[in-house]
């Protein structure tokens, strides 16, 4: 009899130990991209710093996670690494989400929805008003959305003539990213809007097929296209943020304290660049400037009068493409002109 209770005790020993081994956590390994940035740059720099944070964090503990990172390109271009997000081949992105699946991730597009920086970081900010639309957003397409990445405002950079006005926009032709209200807004602005892949738009510059790039900040332009172009008019048609973001099934399969990580990870991430966005974008001013581009702001009529004609005509457009809904909230929080 006490052979046998000491056989079911060690039985039970071991068994207990089992469990107790395959309870514990399989080192996870995710997969982190950006579509937009090689390595090197700006966005490329910023993964490197979400996946070294979460990386740091979970070494050698139960938890541990190992992040394999991608950059602009290497899994495709824009759209192809957007439907590897979606469907969970790739786990996180830094990214600048196409309208593909859902119309109103356009929203991050709406022309002339801020005329300054404070009135941006508010809105995008963690528990800002447009930070939590987005996630709505993002939910409902299966992704986990941790917050926004600034880039600053836009303009349209161009070869042998700018505009400032309207009228003056007439006749430039230049390229915009495709997805709405780009082009939309581009046109409300006097220009002719071709949309036309990232790979082929420096020569499609150099040769006259279009008059410029709009649409980016001045780093894109500056680090792309300098030596084609003449001009950089600062319009602030829009104010460009990436996402940080994540396939919501991967995401689910993360235990708690990894999930806690991944997303302060994500976070110290964001507080980095609504600290040092401003700083970085007149850095690469004084360095187009410096390389012969030409910097042109806008004075306060002229870019008023721009938001009013792009407010008029493409806010109408975007009930069908937003919903009335989120329309009417960006409305009510927009700045008066």
């Amino acid at each position: 009899m006490k052979l046998k209770k000491l056989h079911t005790f060690l039985f039970s020993a071991v068994a207990a130990s089992a469990l107790s081994l395959s309870a514990q956590a399989e080192p996870v390994e995710l997969k982190l991209a950006t579509d937009s940035g090689a390595k090197g740059s700006p966005a490329g720099e910023a993964i490197e710093h979400w996946a070294a944070q979460i990386e740091q964090r979970t070494q050698g503990t139960d938890d541990e996670i190992t992040v394999d990172i991608f950059y602009q390109d290497e899994l495709g271009d824009q759209k192809e690494v957007f439907d590897l997000l979606v469907v969970g081949e790739v786990d996180m992105m830094l990214n600048w989400p196409l309208t593909s699946y859902d119309k109103k991730m356009g929203l991050r597009n709406t022309p002339y929805l801020f005329l300054n920086w404070e009135q941006a970081f508010d809105a995008y900010k963690d528990g800002g008003w447009l930070n939590k639309i987005n996630g709505d957003i993002h939910a409902d397409l299966g992704l986990k959305y941790f917050g926004a990445w600034p880039e600053g405002f836009a303009g349209v950079a161009s070869k042998g003539r700018y505009a400032t006005t309207i009228e003056g926009a007439k006749g430039m032709k230049v390229r915009v990213p495709s997805n709405f209200p780009n082009p939309q807004t581009l046109q409300a602005m006097g220009y002719q809007a071709t949309a036309i892949t990232w790979g082929e738009v420096y020569t499609s510059i150099q040769t006259g097929v279009v008059d410029g790039d709009a649409g980016n900040t001045i780093y894109w332009d500056y680090e792309y296209f300098r030596d084609v172009l003449d001009y950089y008019v600062r319009t602030k048609h829009t104010f460009v943020t990436g996402a940080l973001s994540m396939n919501m099934e991967v995401w689910d399969e993360l235990s708690d304290n990894q999930k806690s990580i991944v997303s302060q990870a994500a976070a110290d991430v964001m507080a980095k660049q609504f600290k040092e966005a401003r700083t970085r974008d007149q850095y690469y001013i004084d360095q187009a400037t410096a390389s012969g581009m030409e910097y042109i702001e806008l004075n306060d009529e002229e870019l008023r009068t721009l938001a009013k004609v792009a407010r008029e005509k493409v806010w109408p457009l975007m009930v069908d493409e937003l919903g009335e809904e989120i329309v009417q909230k960006l409305k009510d929080q927009a700045p008066a002109l």
